[in-house]
């Protein structure tokens, strides 16, 4: 799960994390009277979208007076912001925080994530900031300095010293360093957070240390003893099928294919899409129906695929261990008659009950192509494409 910039700074900030003064607002006015409430002579008005590169793509303007602060927030919101990780359709900006424009002496990139080879959290830093760290280690390579934090331990004060010292902070500012890489940490391990990225991290011309831009991403099996973290979610800025799935227990991931996808694991997901790439074809998405694939689960899956409109097949690969084929199958046929389907549909059922659940499937009277393998499942769903009137690439 995502949040945006605003948020992820006041969460930041009880932690400790010094951040400029801000406030978000909603239209124009709201923006001016945050720029007077913020007080100065310059502000950041800050498109707020799930999304880095905003600067590149004009969704960051900086203002000196309140007519400006006006104008920028006019340009802004309802923009349709294209950045280099929305892809080209973009997002649309409801939102923007507007922020005290600060003298940058410095920019500094931190960012802390879940390494999931070490089992540990990696601290990434680089006296090189403002920039995506794929750059930075690209362009870079040297300036990256990396700490792996024991998690019975935890991070030290000793290990954010170093990692100051390590950025080339002086005395001075390297106190404030330990304050900052600490207060990340312990919001990183108290919010069950995967990602904690202040890029930049800035010195200012007085010495001061501020967390200029920052992204927090956190784990969505956790949320539910993270209330104060759950309500910041925004589903405007998801896929609403992702939004949908979640609302009935389905783990979807959309993708750009023509075939529809309904499978129990993930594991078993991933080599279900594998299949059907080996075969010559391209899934149109992961869904994972989980362990308790019921009637009622497998017919909202149905559903949520055959949203798509790019859907011209789908296959349905179950391996029935917690699960039962029968349930499954009743599933199938519930939701084929439901949505009165008209593409080709393939089913491979494996594991507990699976000759009643084949049994339901024949009897069923619905031109339902059935596999015994998942190889043989593949290979027919994507044939199934060539001689479906509705078949075909997208």
């Amino acid at each position: 799960m995502d949040i945006h910039e605003y948020q992820a700074k006041e969460l930041l900030a009880g932690f400790g994390v010094a951040i400029p003064r801000g406030g978000v607002a909603y239209s124009p006015e709201q923006a001016v009277y945050r720029a007077s409430e913020i007080g100065g002579s310059r502000w950041a008005v800050k498109a707020q979208i799930h999304s880095g590169a905003r600067g590149k793509a004009g969704g960051i303007k900086l203002c000196s007076n309140e007519d400006e602060v006006r104008g920028a927030a006019k340009t802004l919101l309802g923009k349709r912001l294209v950045t280099q990780q929305t892809g080209p359709e973009g997002r649309v900006v409801h939102r923007l925080y507007v922020e005290a424009a600060v003298p940058i002496e410095r920019e500094i990139y931190l960012g802390l994530v879940l390494d999931r080879k070490s089992e540990r959290i990696m601290v990434v830093a680089s006296a090189q900031g403002g920039m995506e760290i794929e750059e930075i280690a690209k362009n870079s390579p040297d300036t990256i300095v990396r700490e792996v934090v024991e998690p019975a331990v935890g991070m030290t004060a000793f290990q954010a010293r170093e990692i100051a010292f390590g950025l080339g902070l002086t005395p001075a500012q390297v106190s404030r360093a330990v304050t900052t890489l600490l207060g990340a940490y312990r919001a990183f391990r108290d919010l069950d957070a995967t990602m904690v990225e202040i890029n930049p991290l800035v010195v200012t011309a007085d010495g001061a240390l501020l967390a200029l831009d920052c992204k927090m991403t956190f784990d969505d099996n956790a949320m539910f003893r993270r209330p104060n973290v759950s309500e910041l979610r925004d589903y405007a800025e998801e896929d609403p099928r992702e939004a949908q799935a979640a609302e009935h227990g389905l783990n979807y991931v959309a993708l750009d294919g023509n075939i529809g996808c309904i499978i129990n694991g993930a594991g078993l997901a991933m080599a279900t899409m594998d299949m059907i790439k080996h075969a010559g074809g391209a899934p149109a998405n992961f869904l994972d129906v989980g362990g308790g694939a019921s009637p009622e689960r497998v017919a909202a899956a149905f559903r949520l695929v055959l949203s798509d409109s790019n859907i011209k097949a789908m296959l349905v690969n179950i391996f029935a261990g917690i699960n039962r084929c029968d349930w499954v199958a009743q599933g199938v046929v519930q939701a084929t008659r439901e949505t009165e389907l008209q593409i080709p549909l393939v089913v491979r059922l494996a594991g507990t009950n699976v000759e009643e659940g084949r049994r339901i499937l024949k009897e069923s009277g619905l031109p339902i192509i059935t596999a015994d393998t998942l190889a043989e499942a593949a290979e027919r769903v994507v044939a199934s494409l060539k001689t479906s009137p509705t078949g075909g690439q997208p």
